[in-house]
C-alpha cells in the first residue's frame, strides 16, 4: 500500500472541477482494469465526475453517513455505507462507554439514510466491481471516518484493486487510509491541514439537482 504525491499550487484548487482534473493527471498513467471511479456524495461527486470523464470510465455516486456521537453529532464515532459493515474509531467508543453493540440503532439509521439517498440517485450498490479497478474519489479527507467506511464496502465487492483519490486531506488520514486502500492518491496533505474547504477558492456545497446532472452528462457523453 503506497501514498502517491504532493501538489502544492499556491492558491490551492479553484473548485472541485479543477480538483478533479488534477487527481486526473496523476491517475491517467496508471494501467487500469475496467476502472469504475465512485464519487463519496455529495462534494465528491463533482470531482469523481472529472476523473471519471478523463478515465473514459463507469462513473457511480457511493454514499457514506457519520455515526455521531450522543448528544455531539458531528463528532463522528464512526461511518457506515448501505452496503457495508459499520467502522469505529475505538478510542472514541470507549471516551463515550459505548461499543458496537450499543451503537446498532445509531449505525441502522444512517445505513437507511444512506439506502434512501443513494435511491434518489437511481443507484443500487456499486455495481459489478470483480477483477476491476475501483477508484474511490472524494473532495478531500479531515477525519477520514466515511472514507474509510467505503472502502471497506468496496472491498466486499472483490474488485482488483481499491484507490482512493482525494485532492488534500489531513496528513494523518491520509497516512491511515493507505492502510486501507492498495494506493492513495493525494495532491496536498500539508501539515497545516485545517478543514478541506480552505484549500478551495470555490466550495459552495454540492446539491441533489448538480448530482443529477452531472450523472446524465456522464452517461450521454456529454460535457
Amino acid at each position: 500500500m503506497t501514498t502517491t504525491g504532493f501538489y502544492d499550487p499556491a492558491q490551492g484548487y479553484r473548485d472541485r472541477q479543477h480538483a478533479g482534473q488534477v487527481l486526473a493527471e496523476q491517475l491517467a498513467t496508471r494501467a487500469l482494469t475496467g476502472p469504475v471511479v465512485l464519487g463519496l456524495a455529495r462534494g465528491g461527486v463533482p470531482v469523481a465526475a472529472e476523473v471519471a470523464r478523463a478515465l473514459d470510465a463507469d462513473l457511480r455516486v457511493t454514499v457514506a453517513r457519520k455515526i455521531g456521537a450522543p448528544g455531539q453529532p458531528e463528532l463522528a464515532l464512526g461511518a457506515v455505507t448501505a452496503h457495508g459493515p459499520a467502522t469505529y474509531d475505538p478510542r472514541l467508543l470507549q471516551s463515550f462507554g459505548l461499543d458496537e453493540r450499543t451503537t446498532e440503532d445509531l449505525a441502522e439509521r444512517e445505513r437507511g439514510e444512506c439506502r434512501d439517498r443513494e435511491q434518489r440517485y437511481g443507484q443500487d450498490g456499486p455495481g459489478d466491481l470483480r477483477g476491476r479497478d475501483a477508484v474511490l474519489v472524494d473532495d478531500g479527507l479531515a477525519t477520514g471516518a466515511t472514507a474509510r467506511a467505503a472502502v471497506r464496502m468496496l472491498r466486499e465487492q472483490q474488485p482488483r484493486t481499491v484507490l482512493l483519490a482525494v485532492p488534500v486531506g489531513a496528513p494523518d488520514a491520509v497516512q491511515a487510509l493507505a492502510r486501507e486502500a492498495d494506493e492513495v492518491v493525494c495532491p496536498l496533505a500539508p501539515a497545516g491541514f485545517g478543514a478541506v474547504g480552505q484549500f478551495y477558492r470555490d466550495f459552495a456545497a454540492t446539491d441533489d439537482a448538480e448530482i443529477d446532472q452531472l450523472l446524465t452528462r456522464h452517461s450521454t457523453g456529454t460535457s
